[in-house]
């Protein structure tokens, strides 16, 4: 298993203090709506939606990138699945797992932005300041990590340890 760089108790903590301060930022602002961004985030976002005590509703978008990871570059992001209600209106809360470059963050925020919400903010779990390329606002952060591969807590090596409890570092043996 790869070795622990954050312990399910550390990111339980982490989550718990994110929910609290959404909770205070959206205070009677009415429904918040939570746009998880497949796969990656839907463990965060699980976890983060039982902590929130404002009223929320949650819906889900996929996008991928031409080729890997490795080499994505703002025009390579796709849409893959939209959202299924209208955000009009409504405070918005992108919920990603992981900021790598920033290209994918920038495309949803472009994207969610033309369709007149509220307000539009993001939460990730985890941001790799060393490997961006685009600079995002990110409002609600859990935690910064060096440029290294982390698996685990909904993040996967080619569909790999993504059910883990805890967020790995995968080391290059494991690849």
């Amino acid at each position: 298993m790869p070795p622990t760089l954050y312990s399910e108790e550390q990111i339980a903590e982490r989550v718990a203090v994110l929910a609290a301060q959404i909770d205070e930022e959206y205070a009677g602002a009415g429904q918040l709506v939570l746009i998880g961004v497949l796969k990656g985030s839907f463990i965060f976002l699980s976890d983060l939606a039982r902590k929130l005590t404002i009223p929320h509703r949650i819906e889900f978008i996929a996008v991928s990138s031409y080729g890997d990871r490795e080499s994505e570059t703002a025009d390579s992001v796709r849409l893959l699945m939209d959202v299924r209600h209208a955000i009009d209106g409504e405070h918005v809360l992108l919920v990603e797992d992981i900021v790598d470059t920033g290209h994918t963050i920038a495309y949803l925020k472009r994207l969610l932005g033309t369709r007149n919400p509220a307000s539009l903010k993001t939460a990730t779990l985890l941001h790799k300041p060393d490997r961006t390329e685009q600079e995002v606002a990110i409002d609600f952060l859990g935690f910064t990590i060096p440029d290294v591969w982390v698996v685990g807590y909904g993040l996967d090596y080619a569909e790999r340890y993504r059910t883990l409890p805890y967020i790995g570092e995968l080391p290059p043996e494991m690849r």
